[in-house]
C-alpha cells in the first residue's frame, strides 16, 4: 500500500501529538508538563500544515499551567482562528469546566480580551442557531384555529385536509427542546435534499445508545450524528427520502429508564409535525443497544403515533415495568443480532424468536456470525440498511385496524390507537386467557480482563414484571364493539368516521355483555383537544365511549 506525503506527514503528526498528550496524562509535577508541551512544540514545527484544534488546546492547557502565558495565548488566539460552524473552537474558553484549566491566565490583562473574542463568536454562533430553527418551526398549522370551525364536522375535515406547509431554506436542522423547566437538550432533524413541502414524507428517529454515558445538548453538529456509525442510515435516507431525526439522551432523560425522559420522543414528533409534512401513518423508530431498548419499550408502552420498530443488538425488555410481549401484534419490530452480542445472548434471542412465531407476531430476527455488540460500526452491515428502508417504504400504520391487544401495568401508557386503559384493577383475578410471558436465560455473554469473551451458566428471567397488569382486547365490524377485559375497570373507545357510520349507533359489548349504546357525533372540544395532544392528521379521534366495569 502506497501512501502520499500529506498521508506520511499527518500520521506522524498524530503519532507527536499522541504521545505529548499521554505525556501530559502522566505529567505528576511541571517537567512532566514541560516534556508534554515540547513534543506538542515539536510536532507543531515540523508539521505546521497538519496542526489541528485538539493540539493547540492541549498545548494552551499545559501552557498555562506552566504559567508560560505567552505560549498560552499564543496558542488560544491560533485556536480560535480555526473556529468554524462544525469545530466551534469558542467552547474550549467559554464553556465551564475548560474555563478552569485557564485560572493561571484569569489576571493577565490579555484574558479579557481573548475571552471577549470567544464569547463574540458563541453569540454570533448561537444566534444563527436560533434564526434556524425559527425558520425551521416556521408555518401556519401550528396556529391553526380550529375554534373557527362552525362545528366538529369542520373541524375534522380542516385537520384532515390541512397542506399548507412551508419551504425550508435548509437540509439540516439543530433544534432544541424542553426537557424541564430548567433543562434542554436537542433533536437533529436532517430533510431529504428535494424537500418539497407539498409532499407528505416518512420520519425515522435514531435512539443513540449509552445513555449512562452521555449528557443533554442544546446543540448537535452534522457530523456528530450523520456520520460514523449512522453513515448508512444518511445514505439510504437520502436514496429513499427519509427524514432522519437524531434525539440527544441522557443518564435520566432518555427512551429505556427511568422513566423521566420517555415523553421526549413523542414531544419531539409533535413539533416536527408543526413544522414540516410528516406522513402520520410512517412515522418509525430504530436505534441501537439502548437505543434499540428504546425502541422496543415504544413498541411496549407507547406505539400508537409509530409504524413500526427497528433495532441493532437489542436487549428487548422494557426496563421500567412489566414487558408484554403480546403488544407486538398491533406493530412490528426488525431486529438485528449478533452471536457475540453480550448485551443479550444469541440463545435468548433464538427463545423470543419461538415466542414472536406462536404468537405470529409481524417480527423479524437478522442474526449475523462472528460479529460484536458494535456491529454497525462495521461496513459489514451495510446489507441490512436497505432492508430496512425497504420495510419503511413497503410498512404504513393503520390507527384503526379491526383487531387489537394492550396490556399495561401503569395506565399513563395505558392508550393503543382506539382502545384505552383507563383503570387498572389488580385486586380483581384476572381472566384465564390473562397470562404472563417470559422465558429463562441460561447463558450470559461477557469480556474478560484480556478482552475475550466468555459465556457464564446462569438462571435468569428474561423480563421483570413489577407490577400487576390489566388488559384489553377487541374487535369491532358493522358498528359493533366485542371487547375482553382482565384486571380492568375503566375503558375507553375512541371513534373515527373511518371506523363507523357516524348516522348509525354504536354498540358495545365487554366480556360478552352489551354495555353501550351510543350515537356517536362530531364532538368539536373533543377532536381539537385530542389533535392538539398529537398534531396527528390521519388518527383523528371525533368522540369517545368511556364504560366503567
Amino acid at each position: 500500500m502506497c501512501f502520499s506525503t500529506s498521508q506520511l506527514q499527518a500520521q506522524s503528526y498524530t503519532k507527536l501529538a499522541d504521545s505529548a498528550l499521554r505525556l501530559m496524562w502522566k505529567a505528576k509535577d511541571t517537567i512532566g508538563y514541560r516534556n508534554s508541551l515540547n513534543l506538542y512544540e515539536k510536532a507543531f514545527q515540523l508539521y505546521p500544515k497538519e496542526i489541528n484544534t485538539t493540539g493547540l488546546y492541549k498545548a494552551s492547557v499545559i501552557a498555562s499551567e506552566l504559567k508560560s502565558n505567552d505560549k498560552a495565548f499564543n496558542y488560544l488566539e491560533k485556536l480560535l482562528a480555526m473556529n468554524n460552524e462544525e469545530n466551534t473552537t469558542w467552547s474550549s474558553l467559554t464553556f465551564v469546566y475548560p474555563q478552569k484549566e485557564y485560572e493561571n491566565l484569569f489576571a493577565d490583562k490579555r484574558w479579557p480580551i481573548v475571552l471577549g473574542k470567544a464569547q463574540h463568536m458563541e453569540a454570533a454562533f448561537f444566534k444563527k442557531l436560533n434564526d434556524k430553527q425559527e425558520e425551521f418551526e416556521k408555518g401556519p398549522f401550528k396556529n391553526l384555529d380550529l375554534t373557527q370551525a362552525k362545528d366538529g364536522k369542520q373541524a375534522y375535515e380542516m385537520i384532515k385536509s390541512f397542506n399548507n406547509f412551508q419551504p425550508k431554506k435548509e437540509v439540516n436542522y439543530s433544534i432544541k427542546f424542553k426537557v424541564t423547566d430548567s433543562l434542554n437538550t436537542s433533536y437533529f432533524v436532517s430533510l431529504p435534499a428535494n424537500y418539497n413541502p407539498q409532499k407528505s414524507y416518512p420520519v425515522l428517529f435514531f435512539l443513540h445508545g449509552a445513555v449512562q454515558g452521555n449528557s443533554l445538548s442544546e446543540y448537535q453538529m452534522p457530523s456528530w450524528v450523520l456520520d460514523g456509525w449512522n453513515r448508512f442510515y444518511t445514505k439510504y435516507a437520502a436514496l429513499n427520502n427519509v427524514i432522519m431525526v437524531y434525539p440527544k439522551g441522557s443518564k435520566k432523560y432518555n427512551w429505556m429508564g427511568p422513566d423521566d425522559g420517555f415523553f421526549m420522543i413523542p414531544e419531539m414528533l409533535k413539533e416536527i409535525k408543526q413544522s414540516i409534512n410528516v406522513d402520520d401513518d410512517k412515522v418509525f423508530i430504530t436505534g441501537h443497544s439502548n437505543g434499540a431498548t428504546g425502541s422496543f419499550s415504544y413498541l411496549m408502552k407507547k406505539q400508537s403515533p409509530f409504524a413500526g420498530f427497528y433495532g441493532f443488538n437489542t436487549q428487548p425488555k422494557v426496563r421500567t415495568g412489566g414487558t408484554f410481549i403480546k403488544n407486538i401484534l398491533n406493530r412490528s419490530y426488525f431486529n438485528v443480532s449478533t452471536d457475540e452480542d453480550y448485551y443479550f445472548p444469541p440463545d435468548a434471542n433464538d427463545s423470543l424468536n419461538v415466542i414472536m412465531t406462536d404468537l405470529k407476531a409481524d417480527y423479524q430476527d437478522h442474526r449475523y456470525i462472528g460479529w460484536p455488540h458494535w456491529f454497525p460500526q462495521f461496513d459489514e452491515s451495510e446489507p441490512l440498511y436497505p432492508m430496512i428502508f425497504r420495510d419503511i417504504a413497503g410498512r404504513k400504520r393503520n390507527p384503526f385496524q379491526p383487531n387489537i391487544y394492550w396490556e399495561s401495568d401503569d395506565v399513563k401508557y395505558g392508550k393503543a390507537d382506539w382502545i384505552q386503559i383507563n383503570q387498572l384493577d389488580t385486586l380483581k383475578q384476572p381472566a384465564k386467557w390473562h397470562q404472563t410471558i417470559n422465558f429463562n436465560i441460561h447463558k450470559l455473554l461477557s469480556y474478560n480482563k484480556q478482552d475475550s469473551l466468555i459465556a457464564t451458566d446462569t438462571l435468569v428471567k428474561a423480563f421483570n414484571f413489577p407490577r400487576k397488569s390489566g388488559v384489553v382486547k377487541g374487535s369491532y365490524k358493522n358498528n359493533e364493539f366485542h371487547l375482553e377485559t382482565s384486571a380492568v375497570k375503566s375503558i375507553s373507545v375512541f371513534l373515527s368516521p373511518v371506523m363507523i357510520d357516524m348516522d348509525r349507533p354504536v354498540v358495545v359489548f365487554v366480556n360478552g355483555i352489551k354495555k353501550v349504546t351510543h350515537k356517536a357525533v362530531y364532538d368539536k372540544n373533543f377532536i381539537i383537544a385530542n389533535f392538539r395532544a398529537t398534531y396527528d392528521r390521519k388518527a383523528v379521534w371525533v368522540d369517545k365511549i368511556e364504560i366503567k366495569l
